[in-house]
């Protein structure tokens, strides 16, 4: 026999349970019971509500409250033979709730590209903000906090930031041609130089034999693959350990090629360690960042790319490290599982959902016709906000004449409640414009930019 599972819930939400568990239950392979509180919205309920009313037949397998139901479990009388537990906040979640959404492994999360982030205009910061800045980073998912330093003049500072860095815990390295300051870093401890061609490689020699420093081989021009050959075959013969970055280009100044040359390199070099300025496209390209960092992650992920510079500069890229963080993983786990990069982590979706669920023509009917108080409830799908209570059915794509016509029907709205329902109205509003799912009375979601909230439901 297959399980049989009770559903709680209230009444308004009873037709739409009702409907959803009539598709799931054949599909998962288990017999569905509906138990309806005497309660208007599910989401009021309470675990002790609930046990005072509820009862449980014997035959019962497992019993699933609504996401929303308050309290502890415990207060609720259950058969020996039954377990209990909350469901999902949304009736619409309850097929991924049964498994039918692929699970995050419990190892997801894993990676092995290491991320460089780099502080602009260094030199130009205080040092409370220079330390201020590398904690940021390094929150967001940093492993190496790099100091960019500005060409044309010396800072002779550096030594002592790099050292005020390594004592708050931080790696560090140094992006700078300027022999003097690359001194004064990777003396204070700085690990890794970035920029080296065929100008200061002999210098390279010195950095890592006096203090052990690593370096990053640069062509002497974006598209002078030999020149980088040429510095690579002086630090191996040198025994300097160093990292290539064949130089990302910006769109329409060589990108494509840009690309292809760091399939030259991992050719051309199988085992070297090889890292990628994913600046050049993240902060030169006028779009929000997370795609780009994305399809840069897969790249690097498939080729061995094990290295990664970035920046927060330009407001669009302002959450770039965590961006690249949040993908590295993500990419880790598509190659190495050799699995699509979907349904697995939604940190990355901010701007969109991956699904949007919608109550439909005939369920927003049926609670217009049920609903016997004055609480407005508030929906937003196929292109129109829907607003209802007892009196009223309004829809349309205009808030304000909504609005309007929600005073006709209730002249005497109070100022508190009708700021709640303009500030409901407007994230309506944008969910469908961008095409996010919208429910009354919850955050919106935006990836890993989510700020919860707290209700303010009023009457």
């Amino acid at each position: 026999m297959p399980p049989k599972i009770l559903f709680v819930t209230g009444k308004l939400a009873e037709a739409s349970l009702r409907k959803e568990l009539a598709t799931l239950a054949p599909k998962v392979g288990f017999e569905a019971d509906v138990a309806v509180m005497p309660i208007t919205v599910a989401a009021l309920l309470t675990t002790e509500w609930v046990g005072r009313r509820l009862t449980v037949a014997a035959d019962t397998n497992r019993v699933v409250l609504p996401g929303f139901c308050r309290g502890d479990l415990e207060c609720i009388p259950i058969p020996p033979s039954s377990t209990i537990e909350r469901g999902p906040k949304d009736l619409r979640d309850l097929p991924e709730f049964f498994g039918k959404r692929r699970q995050r492994p419990a190892d997801y999360g894993r990676h092995d590209i290491e991320i460089l982030a780099e502080i602009n205009h260094a030199p130009t910061l205080p040092r409370e903000s220079l330390l201020a800045l590398a904690a940021e980073y390094r929150r967001a998912g940093a492993d190496v906090i790099d100091l960019g330093c500005d060409p044309g003049s010396t800072w002779t500072e550096v030594g002592a930031a790099t050292a005020a860095l390594r004592a708050a815990g931080h790696r560090v390295s140094v992006d700078s041609f300027n022999p003097e300051e690359v001194e004064l870093a990777v003396a204070a401890g700085a690990e890794l130089v970035l920029s080296v061609n065929s100008g200061n490689r002999e210098l390279a020699v010195g950095w890592h034999e006096k203090h052990g420093a690593a370096v990053v081989a640069l062509p002497d021009q974006p598209t002078n693959m030999d020149s980088l050959a040429e510095t690579v075959g002086f630090l191996r013969s040198h025994r300097v350990p160093h990292r290539i970055d064949p130089i990302l280009e910006p769109i329409g100044f060589g990108f494509a090629a840009s690309l292809g040359r760091y399939l030259d390199a991992r050719k051309r070099w199988p085992d070297a360690e090889i890292m990628m300025g994913v600046g050049n496209l993240t902060e030169l390209t006028e779009v929000d960042s997370a795609g780009v960092n994305v399809l840069l992650a897969g790249f690097c992920q498939e080729q061995g790319i094990r290295g990664v510079l970035t920046t927060q500069v330009v407001n669009w890229c302002r959450t770039a490290v965590k961006e690249f963080d949040l993908a590295r993983r993500l990419m880790h786990h598509a190659v190495t599982e050799k699995t699509l990069p979907k349904h697995v982590d939604a940190g990355l979706t901010v701007l969109r959902e991956g699904k949007l669920k919608e109550q439909g023509e005939d369920t927003l009917a049926h609670l217009a016709t049920t609903i016997k108080d004055r609480n407005y409830r508030l929906f937003a799908e196929r292109g129109e906000l829907h607003v209802i209570n007892a009196d009223v059915y309004v829809r349309g794509t205009d808030p304000f004449d909504l609005f309007e016509k929600m005073l006709a029907a209730d002249p005497k709205l109070d100022q508190s409640h009708a700021f709640y329902l303009g500030y409901e109205l407007a994230k309506a509003v944008t969910a469908l414009t961008l095409g996010k799912n919208y429910t009354q009375d919850q955050e919106l979601m935006w990836g890993f930019l989510t700020v919860a909230e707290t209700s303010h439901r009023g009457g």
